[in-house]
C-alpha cells in the first residue's frame, strides 16, 4: 500500500467523523455517481498513438483489455475548453467565439483567465437550466458546472467554495500530505534541473526558468493536488465530478501536440487516471461511472510572428490593410495638415525614426497597459482586433450589432479576399444575409461551395461546416473572423506557441471519450452538447 492510499484512509476516517458532526447520513449506496476525467487538448489521433506506443498504458489496458468502449467525438467550433464545457455542463451551443474575445454589447473584452469574465459568462449561458455537476465537484475547469465544491475553477477563482471550521478540517489531511509530497518532488526536479545545467550549460540556460516553474507548478503541484481531491470526494460519495488535467494541454502548447515532453506529460496523467481507478474499485458501493474525454486537440502551427518579421497579427492588420484601405474615405488634406496626418499614420505604422518610436514600441510589446492597451489587442479609428490564437477577430465598433460583409465592403472593398492572400492567413470568415461567407486564397465562397475550396476532400465537411455555420451565428464573433488554419505556409498561430486549438484542423475538431461497456453512447458524437443530455439522465435515473 503505499502513502497516498495511507493518507486517503485516513481522510476518509476524518470525513466520516465531520459528516457526522456536520454533514448528516452518509450517501446512499444504491445511487450511481459519475466522475469525468478531462485530458485537456488532447486530439483522438494523439491518443491512438499513445494507446499503440506504450505512451498511456493505463488507458490502453482498458480499451484493450477490459473492453471499455472509446467512442469518436466533433467538438464544435471554436474548439476551445471554454466553449466545450459549457456545452457538456449547461446543453447549450454557447456564445463563446474564442478565449478572448469582445463584446460590443458591453464594451469590454473577456478573457477567461479573469475569472469575473467567466463567471459573468456562466451566468448569462445557465439561467434556467440545471448543470450536470449540482450537488457535486469541479477542479480545474473554465465554468463550475453547478458544482458546489469547486478549486481552480475559472468562473469561483477569487472565491472558491467550501466554508466553515469543520469543512475546512475535513479536507487538511489530503491538503497537508499534497504540501509535503509536492515539496519533496519539486525538491526532486530542482535537482534534476541543476544536474541537467552542470552537463548541459548551454542548452539548459537557453531553456529559461519558465519551462521548469511550468513544470513543477502545473504536472507536479496541480496535477497532484487534483488527484488527490478527487479521491477523497470519490471516498465521500460525491454525486459527481469533473476534474481537468492540464498537462499536456500547456506542455503541447510550448513544444507541439506531438513533442516527446508533450507525450510525457500525458503519461503523468495516465499514472493519475489509474490513481483515480484504484480508488474507484475500493469503494464499489458507489457505483461510479468513470469517463475519459477531451475537450478539443492541437494543430501543430508556425508563430505568425516568425513570418512577419515580428510584426504581431493585430499590429498588421492596420499596418498593411485597414489603414491604407480606409484612405480613400479620409478627406484630402493639405500642407501641414498632410505632413501630420503621414506622420500619426507613421507613427501608427511603427515607421516613425528615431529613439522616441522605439522606446513606444517597447511599451506596447512588452507593457501594453501603460498604453491602455492588453496583450494581443489593438484598437484604432472604431476598430478593434483581438488575436486569441490560430483565430483573430476584427470588430467594427461604430455598430454595435454584427455587421455583415456588403456593409464591410462598402468602407473597406475587397478588404476579405485581400487578407486571405496574405502570408500567414488561412481564411477569412463573415456573415452574410443568407449565411457565412468565407474567403479563401483571393475568392469568396457561400458555405455550399467549401467542398470545392478550402475544405476539399474532407470526410467529415459536414462536421466543419456545422461548426462554422454556429461560429458566424455567435453575435460576439468577429465582424471578419480571421484563421491562420491551412494557411499556405501550414498552420499559423496569432499567438507565440507551436500547439495551437479553436480552429477547423481534423486533430483540433475530433476527439473522444472512453467509457465502461455497460454505458451506452451515440456511436459518434457530433456536438459535445449531445454529452450534456446523456449525462443529466444518467444524474437523474440515478
Amino acid at each position: 500500500m503505499s502513502l497516498d492510499d495511507l493518507v486517503l484512509r485516513l481522510q476518509r476516517g476524518l470525513d466520516r467523523v465531520v459528516r457526522r458532526l456536520h454533514r448528516g447520513r452518509a450517501p446512499e449506496a444504491t445511487r450511481r455517481r459519475v466522475l469525468i476525467v478531462q485530458i485537456d487538448g488532447l486530439s483522438r489521433a494523439v491518443l491512438a498513438q499513445a494507446l499503440a506506443d506504450g505512451t498511456a498504458p493505463f488507458l490502453a489496458w482498458l480499451v484493450r483489455r477490459r473492453g471499455w468502449r472509446l467512442t469518436p467525438m466533433s467538438v464544435g467550433l471554436p474548439t476551445s475548453t471554454p466553449a466545450f464545457q459549457m456545452s457538456v455542463m449547461y446543453g447549450v451551443r454557447p456564445d463563446i467565439p474564442g478565449f478572448h474575445y469582445h463584446d460590443k454589447r458591453r464594451h469590454a473584452d473577456v478573457y477567461f483567465p479573469r475569472g469575473q469574465d467567466a463567471l459573468r459568462v456562466e451566468a448569462a449561458h445557465a439561467q434556467g437550466r440545471r448543470g450536470i455537476l449540482a450537488e457535486g465537484s469541479a477542479y480545474g475547469c473554465v465554468f463550475t458546472g453547478g458544482a458546489t465544491s469547486n478549486l481552480l475553477t475559472f468562473a469561483m477563482m477569487r472565491r472558491p467554495s467550501g466554508a466553515g471550521l469543520l469543512c475546512l478540517v475535513s479536507q487538511l489531511v489530503v491538503v497537508g500530505w499534497v504540501l509535503v509530497k509536492c515539496c519533496v518532488l519539486s525538491g526532486i526536479e530542482l535537482a534534476r534541473a541543476l544536474l541537467r545545467l552542470v552537463a548541459d550549460p548551454v542548452r539548459e540556460t537557453a531553456r529559461g526558468w519558465r519551462w521548469l516553474a511550468i513544470k513543477v507548478g502545473i504536472s507536479v503541484w496541480l496535477r497532484e493536488l487534483f488527484t488527490l481531491v478527487v479521491a477523497r470526494d470519490l471516498y465521500a460519495g460525491a454525486p459527481a465530478v469533473y476534474v481537468n488535467y492540464l498537462d499536456y494541454d500547456v506542455v503541447a502548447h510550448a513544444h507541439g501536440p506531438r513533442h516527446r515532453r508533450a507525450l510525457r506529460a500525458l503519461r503523468r496523467v495516465d499514472r493519475s487516471i489509474h490513481r483515480l481507478w484504484r480508488v474507484l474499485r475500493r469503494v464499489p458501493e458507489h457505483h461510479y461511472d468513470l469517463y475519459v474525454l477531451s475537450d478539443h486537440g492541437q494543430a501543430q502551427c508556425t508563430p505568425y510572428v516568425r513570418l512577419s518579421g515580428g510584426k504581431p497579427i493585430e499590429q498588421a492588420l492596420f499596418d498593411d490593410f485597414l489603414d491604407p484601405l480606409a484612405v480613400h474615405a479620409e478627406p484630402a488634406l493639405a500642407g501641414r495638415a498632410r505632413r501630420v496626418a503621414r506622420g500619426l499614420a507613421a507613427y501608427r505604422a511603427h515607421r516613425a525614426p528615431g529613439f522616441f518610436q522605439r522606446f513606444v514600441n517597447y511599451l506596447e510589446r512588452d507593457f501594453p497597459w501603460v498604453l491602455g492597451g492588453t496583450r494581443g489587442v489593438r484598437e484604432h479609428g472604431g476598430i478593434r482586433v483581438v488575436s486569441a490564437g490560430p483565430n483573430a477577430f476584427v470588430y467594427f465598433r461604430e455598430v454595435a450589432a454584427p455587421v455583415e460583409i456588403a456593409w464591410i465592403e462598402e468602407r473597406f472593398p475587397g478588404l476579405a479576399e485581400e487578407l486571405s492572400r496574405s502570408p500567414g492567413i488561412g481564411f477569412v470568415l463573415a456573415r452574410a444575409a443568407d449565411g457565412p461567407v468565407c474567403a479563401w486564397r483571393g475568392k469568396c465562397y457561400r458555405l455550399h461551395e467549401l467542398g470545392t475550396g478550402p475544405f476539399a476532400g474532407r470526410d467529415d465537411l459536414d462536421r466543419v461546416l456545422e461548426g462554422l455555420r454556429d461560429l458566424m451565428a455567435m453575435e460576439s464573433a468577429g465582424d471578419l473572423v480571421v484563421y491562420g488554419i491551412d494557411a499556405p505556409e501550414g498552420h499559423v498561430s496569432f499567438v507565440d506557441e507551436v500547439g495551437a486549438h479553436a480552429g477547423t484542423s481534423y486533430d483540433e475538431l475530433h476527439t473522444f471519450v472512453i467509457h465502461p461497456p455497460t454505458v451506452t453512447l451515440p456511436s459518434t458524437i457530433a456536438h459535445p452538447v449531445e454529452l450534456y443530455a446523456h449525462f443529466l439522465h444518467a444524474r437523474e435515473a440515478a
